[in-house]
């Protein structure tokens, strides 16, 4: 019997979303928030310009793509991007996780496309991105955090595409190396990679996109929150710092000082050194036990930032769903109520098992310590 440690991470924050503060952070840190003022004074403005500035500067936007702050998270960005822009030719949609398959309900569902392709992939396993024709639209997540598969690149996206690609990156960006000359609508948020406040999203065009956005008119309505153009115009001062609704000064200025913790660390290279760092003592520790394994198994797709994990001896592979998302909660109830582990649990609509979020905010001293309580709790709940 594995014996119960004593030893507990210091953070005990793994959640895929939202995410651990980096170390260091504070409440009192937030001190200087322009709280109680409005959104359109000067001095607000200036703090909207500034994160979506810096925002560009540490991820290495190009000066001709546009950068805006939407509500409504990743997903209101995202929905953003999909509303205004998709409808004019047909699209192939890449879902290999439970969000991919939501953009596949939206657009099959609510916008009603008449030309969708939806190669048919479980969750964790990529589609054969040789065969994705991109001189129609393409709709792909980066990083599929509920399945722990990612993209190894965008060397499949052609320079001379004649389709937009819509790249929902909220799991990736400040985590990894984003080529944006491949990317023409792209969606992220806060409460990811730099343990922002949620429900603030931010959605970059490229100059493809706005060309594309300047001529086409959706058939359909576009609700308010989500409109890019206003009587047939873009309306253009939303990437100057005006946002179509108001948003919490409070996040923008917790937003600022994650900014601020990425660029002391070193930029993009340094915060995927990290997570790939993270993720390496989870290689390590997986590699000594054959209960257990990680989702995908091929390890150039596999993910950095959400790293997933199923346990694979019989007593656990036999059972019915109903039984494994039991086990699963016990365990992360036991782990949580220790105080060592909050909410590794898989997302319920993906396949029972853990989630473990390695990315630049986790400290690797961190997950070194929660591995051990893995092991005790796994061997309490086995039969």
């Amino acid at each position: 019997m594995t014996n119960k440690p004593t030893l507990k991470p210091a953070r005990p924050y793994f959640a895929s979303g939202p995410c651990a503060k980096y170390p260091g952070w504070s409440l009192e840190k937030l001190s200087s928030a322009l709280v109680g003022r409005s959104h359109r004074a000067k001095a607000s403005l200036e703090r909207i310009r500034f994160a979506v500035t810096k925002t560009r500067k540490i991820l290495g936007i190009p000066d001709d793509y546009q950068v805006a702050i939407t509500p409504g998270s990743a997903t209101g960005a995202f929905e953003m991007g999909l509303w205004n822009l998709i409808g004019s030719r047909g699209v192939d949609v890449l879902a290999w996780d439970v969000f991919g398959r939501v953009w596949v309900n939206d657009l099959q569902d609510r916008l009603d496309l008449p030309d969708i392709r939806v190669p048919e992939v479980g969750i964790g396993h990529l589609p054969d991105l040789s065969a994705v024709d991109c001189n129609r639209d393409v709709v792909f997540t980066w990083n599929g955090s509920t399945g722990g598969v990612c993209v190894p690149n965008g060397d499949w996206i052609p320079d001379n595409r004649e389709g937009l690609t819509f790249c929902d990156a909220t799991s990736a960006a400040f985590a990894y190396d984003l080529p944006w000359d491949k990317l023409d609508v792209t969606a992220f948020s806060w409460q990811k990679a730099l343990g922002g406040e949620a429900a603030h999203g931010m959605l970059v065009l490229g100059p493809r996109a706005m060309d594309h956005l300047k001529t086409y008119t959706p058939a359909w309505p576009v609700p308010f929150l989500l409109r890019l153009k206003q009587k047939h115009e873009i309306i253009m001062n939303m990437f100057d710092g005006f946002t179509l609704n108001t948003p919490s000064m409070l996040c923008i200025e917790d937003y600022l000082l994650g900014l601020d913790w990425a660029e002391k660390m070193g930029g993009v290279d340094s915060l995927r050194r990290k997570c790939l760092e993270n993720r390496a003592v989870l290689e390590s520790w997986v590699s000594e036990r054959d209960w257990i394994k990680f989702t995908p198994l091929e390890s150039a797709n596999a993910s950095h930032t959400t790293v997933c994990l199923q346990f694979m001896e019989e007593w656990f592979t036999f059972s019915n769903t109903n039984i494994q998302w039991g086990v699963i909660d016990k365990i992360c109830e036991m782990l949580a109520g220790e105080g060592v582990a909050y909410d590794i649990n898989n997302h319920r609509f993906a396949f029972p098992g853990l989630r473990i979020w390695c990315g630049p905010t986790v400290e690797a001293s961190d997950i070194k310590l929660l591995l051990p309580w893995i092991d005790w709790a796994y061997e309490v709940c086995k039969p």
